[in-house]
């Protein structure tokens, strides 16, 4: 079957099929109108379909008839809004005042327990710090008295070389300012150095840390300097409550250090 192209009339597109073939040309008339009618049928669907599309274009793009009232609204119900939070806020003026004060107060308070509580962390880590420190003491052979820890040594030494021992162990030869550690040192029963020298000026006894000697405990007779040469300071081993002679410096004898513990 051939395809029909619509280049003529309807009519003569009618008349060309009617033609075609052995078919019966009576019936001519009526086909003629027939295609004719759907022919201005499909352009009639056509257009009423473009309509349509036109219409529901216009209302998807068009903005809402009520679009200003809309905005107008809500305008002026944020304005309400914000003037019932000024209302509310001029009326509870004093007491978010009293609320804002609390708060602060609270917050300092805060800082403060935080300031503590880190001064607390500080002090125990040292605590411990100190601790460990007594146990390596006690382990080494030293004594605790009275705030202080004392090296009693084995060996004998000059009174500088004594000292220097006292210093490489971070103490110092023993300074005696109280009845309490003369006593304790007295009931050593040992002859030993201590950090008493009148090197810098004779006759002018001074303790290693450099305050002047006000309170002494002088063996009966002491110090005598003999020859003008003894300028050391030593324990002697007596029961007597003053045990202290003077000595030459440069002789022999056992020493007791003083490592004193921050309070």
């Amino acid at each position: 079957m051939e395809m029909v192209v619509l280049e003529t009339e309807p009519e003569v597109l009618i008349e060309k099929i009617s033609n075609k073939g052995n078919r019966d040309t009576s019936a001519a008339p009526g086909l003629k109108w027939c295609v004719g009618l759907k022919w201005f049928g499909c352009v009639a669907v056509s257009f009423g379909l473009l309509c349509i599309l036109q219409v529901i274009l216009n209302i998807s793009l068009r903005p809402p008839l009520n679009y200003e009232a809309r905005t107008k609204n809500l305008t002026d119900e944020r304005d309400e809004l914000k003037g019932k939070l000024n209302d509310f806020v001029s009326g509870h003026e004093a007491e978010i005042k009293t609320l804002t004060g609390e708060r602060d107060e609270l917050k300092r308070s805060l800082d403060d327990l935080k300031s503590q509580q880190n001064a607390l962390i500080r002090e125990r880590d040292e605590l411990k710090r100190t601790l460990n420190d007594f146990d390596q003491l006690l382990q080494e052979g030293w004594v605790y008295f009275r705030s202080s820890f004392y090296y009693i040594s084995s060996t004998e030494k000059t009174w500088q070389e004594s000292r220097d021992d006292c210093l490489s162990r971070g103490a110092d030869l023993m300074i005696i300012d109280s009845q309490e550690e003369q006593d304790f040192s007295r009931r050593l029963s040992k002859k030993m150095w201590f950090g008493l020298t009148d090197r810098t000026q004779d006759g002018t006894w001074r303790w290693v840390d450099g305050s002047p000697l006000n309170t002494s405990y002088w063996f009966p007779g002491e110090p005598n300097n003999l020859g003008e040469m003894e300028d050391c300071a030593e324990i002697h081993s007596s029961a007597e409550g003053n045990n202290w002679n003077d000595l030459l410096c440069d002789s022999q004898n056992h020493w007791i250090c003083e490592k004193k513990v921050a309070p």
